[in-house]
Order: C-alpha cells, then structure tokens, then sequence
C-alpha cells in the first residue's frame, strides 16, 4: 500500500472569513500528521476538504498511488472519521459494519466480527447501537477503518469519549496500519499515541 497525499496551495474560507491560505504538505505512505491549534482554527475544516466533503477556495488535494486512478478523488482512497460516530442506532453493531463495508465498495478488509474484537467489542456484534455507551459507539465508529482497506485515515478527534485501554488499542491499530503503508492525518486536542507524527498547528500567530 505505497501512496502520497499532495497539498498544494490550499486556502481554505469559511462563513467568509479565511482560516488559512497557501498551505502546503505532502504525507507518504507509513506517515502521520497531526493537525493541532485552537478551536476555530480550521482543523475539521481541512478533514472534511480533504475527504471531499467541502470545496477549497483554492488549491489542490490530490491522493496518489495504491492502485487508484490517476483521476480518482481522495475519497476514493480515503476512510473520514468525524465527530459523528455515523452509526444507525436501530441497526446492530454488525449490520452498521456491513453498511459501510458495501457503501465504501467492499475489498480488503476484516471482517465486521474481526474488525469489533480489534476493538475488544465482539460482544456487542447483535446489539443495536443505539443500546451502546458513547464509548462504545465510538469504538463501532472506528472499527469501520478495519473492514475496507484504505491507505489514508482522516480522523477528526477519534478518541473521544475513549478510556485509557480502548486508546491504547486504537493506537495499536494505527501503528498496524501505518506499518503496513498506511498514512494518518489526525485533527486533536489529546495525545493520540503518535509520538514520532509530524505536527501542523493552525491558527499558530
């Protein structure tokens, strides 16, 4: 899983006030970025432009290698994990596993039993998610990451509403991942378990 994400001159606006302008980055295959600054200083914003869910005012966003397609979109290669857990709370653990296995095309991955006892959640395979803690939840919410393989995770805050254990396991899973080739790009407040990541603060004077 060799790729690189490409950020070039990126400026990007919101309720008309510019967050940022020019900003510049490239993270390979193996590597982490962690996104740090005060609220409002653009963090989600830069996520959710790079999953494809907002347009930039300008610049360029471009995810290449891993077998995808010269002109596919970053989505394409990417996994976005926001402050929405993004869970049916009518449907089990497993059945959210399986929706976004086939929304996000199938593939390489776990299964949805392996993927929630990577995250020590087995248990909870046929329990409706709305009967869960908001750690749990949480821990569903990730275990997405595990069932289609992508290279790159966009994580906005993934371990809140973690205790201490379930961050030490998510951190082991990051550390699979990018041993395996995968990248990291992670907006935070907390330490995530990232000590060799390289840091980007927003909003720095």
């Amino acid at each position: 899983m060799s790729a690189v994400l490409t950020v070039e001159k990126l400026t990007l606006a919101r309720g008309g006030r510019t967050l940022f302008a020019n900003l510049a980055f490239e993270l390979r295959s193996g590597g982490a970025l962690v996104l740090t600054g005060p609220n409002g200083a653009g963090k989600s914003t830069l996520l959710r432009c790079i999953a494809g869910l907002l347009e930039p005012a300008q610049g360029v966003v471009r995810l290449s290698g891993a077998d995808l397609e010269p002109d596919a979109p970053v989505s394409a290669g990417a996994h976005y994990v926001g402050h929405s857990d993004a869970l049916k709370s009518a449907l089990t653990a497993g059945e959210n596993l399986r929706f976004w296995r086939d929304a996000l095309g199938g593939g390489a991955g776990m299964s949805p039993q392996a993927a929630l006892a990577a995250m020590n959640l087995a248990h909870v395979l046929d329990t409706p998610t709305g009967w869960l803690s908001a750690g749990q939840k949480r821990r569903a919410a990730l275990a997405r990451l595990l069932v289609v393989s992508r290279p790159l995770w966009l994580l906005d805050e993934p371990t809140t509403a973690l205790d201490a254990a379930s961050q030490a396991r998510f951190a082991e899973q990051m550390a699979s991942h990018r041993a395996g080739g995968g990248m990291i790009l992670a907006a935070t407040h907390a330490p995530l378990g990232l000590e060799d990541a390289t840091e980007l603060r927003l909003g720095a004077p």
